[in-house]
């Protein structure tokens, strides 16, 4: 195994802490951006420094709320810092994360993906692209914006998946030697999802019974592309590499 030298953005979030821990395992060097490791990737403070000798970024960072247009605004600011800082300091690829259904988004945080995805792919660094289904930690983030003692979750299809799982695949896909430096005309951009679809509201009953919260089904009205969920837009496409445990699965070993 080469041993090697990558950058991670986003490294102290839900997804980052575990391709930080996956990349350690893999006898890699890792260095952890993030304001609080003192990068920002959206001021540029501490970015160059923290490439110096990065051979590869992983892009997991990610906006901290749901608006489309500030959530567009820093994926658009963070991506153009990323790749100039990381053409300067010479690193050969970046690889970063996004959502299914990104590209049939047409509100909200999903859609600001597509700007993400847009800005990477032109950008001047080869660049790859992974779009992962919600994470199995997402539905506790649900209850937490709970009415008292209830959970009001949509009952939508998805196709929940471990961020232990996509930290894998990404990882895989920022060390594959065979990998193109951008993905060809017409190729679909590689997908990772769970093994099944389940229904939101009923992952989040499963998480409310250990927390004692009631969860209620809803129809996920007034919610972004609720209609275009309804029908299944955001599962994984005939392509997606489903993989990791099932939520009940997961759930079961949680602390």
């Amino acid at each position: 195994m080469i041993n090697r030298r990558f950058a991670v953005a986003g490294a102290t979030g839900r997804l980052g802490r575990h391709v930080v821990d996956v990349l350690a395992e893999r006898g890699h060097r890792v260095v952890r951006m993030s304001r609080a490791t003192g990068v920002d990737i959206v001021t540029g403070d501490g970015l160059a420094e923290a490439l110096t000798g990065a051979e590869v970024i992983i892009d997991v960072a990610s906006w901290h709320a749901s608006d489309q247009e500030a959530a567009t605004e820093f994926f658009r600011t963070a991506t153009r810092n990323l790749h100039e800082a990381g053409r300067k300091a010479g690193a050969g690829r970046i690889v970063a994360a996004s959502i299914i259904g990104a590209d049939k988004a047409t509100a909200g945080f999903v859609a600001a993906q597509q700007v993400h995805e847009e800005a990477h792919l032109s950008g001047p660094l080869p660049a790859r692209i992974l779009r992962a289904a919600q994470f199995h930690e997402f539905v506790g983030q649900l209850l937490d914006w709970r009415q008292g003692d209830v959970a009001y979750v949509p009952t939508l299809p998805t196709q929940l998946v471990a961020c232990r799982t996509v930290a894998e695949a990404l990882v895989d896909l920022a060390t594959d030697p065979d990998a193109p430096a951008r993905p060809a005309s017409g190729t679909p951009i590689p997908e990772i999802a769970g093994p099944r679809t389940e229904i939101m509201a009923e992952a989040a009953a499963l998480l409310g019974a250990r927390r004692g919260i009631k969860v209620v089904g809803v129809d996920g009205s007034g919610l972004p592309d609720a209609e275009i969920a309804a029908r299944g837009g955001f599962l994984p496409s005939p392509h997606a590499e489903l993989a990791g445990p099932t939520f009940r699965e997961w759930l079961d070993t949680q602390p």
